[in-house]
């Protein structure tokens, strides 16, 4: 007990009393920063707790999507290996690689023997822009399917390149490059209005002409280097 008359010790000043003898205004900014750095910390951890409890669902889907997109381009076609793990990225020391327009580079075997590549590819040059591409080449050279993967083409007019747009279901449009011939001269990578093989709906040229250059020139140049291509080592999955 304290002796009668004898003064209280006193006590540290506490933070809040503290904060209580600051100037209005400096308190209230105070307890707003705190106030957000809590929302933000709270935040932040339960936006990484949603990821982690998401991330290998969302893999698993683009993954599915791959192989969904993948496998309408190899029709047909038998292998036997995990397709999404036999890939390459880098094309740098392959031989124009760097210059190809050749993104990703899937490999499908058959007992270890080359069955087809499958590669991403784009049209700088369509109406709206970049159009994206895969496509796959059989192991004789010749194109096994090509699909649109992303667009702006107009609706209704350019559109048509994605199959699943196209009004003719019986025959879409792009179905017109299986088979094609990747050693076709340049000059036959063309649409029929410029002398080449390939035909247009009227009216949309442009898209036709930009989807039609973009995989002669990338067939062209996987075609070339299809035993560079399946000879180099495999690369991990970046996703």
């Amino acid at each position: 007990m304290t002796p009668p008359g004898s003064a209280l010790p006193e006590s540290p000043p506490s933070r809040v009393a503290f904060l209580v003898g600051l100037p209005p205004a400096l308190y209230r900014a105070l307890v707003s920063a705190f106030g957000l750095f809590v929302f933000t910390l709270i935040f932040t951890s339960l936006m990484a707790f949603t990821y982690e409890m998401t991330c290998d669902r969302i893999r698993a889907a683009k993954e599915q999507e791959k192989m969904r997109l993948i496998a309408e381009v190899l029709p047909n076609l038998h292998y036997d290996n995990a397709l999404l793990d036999d890939k390459i990225n880098d094309k740098t020391k392959i031989e124009g690689g760097t210059e190809s327009r050749v993104g990703k580079v899937w490999r499908a075997r058959s007992g270890g023997a080359p069955v087809a590549l499958v590669f991403e590819t784009f049209a700088p040059d369509g109406y709206g822009g970049r159009i994206d591409l895969v496509v796959s080449l059989d192991s004789e050279g010749r194109i096994g399917g090509v699909r649109v993967t992303s667009h702006r083409e107009t609706p209704g007019l350019g559109d048509y390149i994605d199959p699943a747009k196209d009004r003719r279901k019986d025959k879409p449009w792009i179905g017109q490059f299986v088979g094609a011939d990747t050693t076709m001269p340049t000059t036959r990578w063309e649409v029929k209005k410029d002398g080449g093989n390939f035909d247009y709906p009227a009216g949309a040229t442009v898209s036709a002409r930009a989807v039609t250059h973009a995989v002669g020139r990338a067939a062209a140049w996987v075609n070339a280097h299809r035993e560079a291509l399946f000879t180099a080592p495999a690369e991990k999955q970046k996703e």
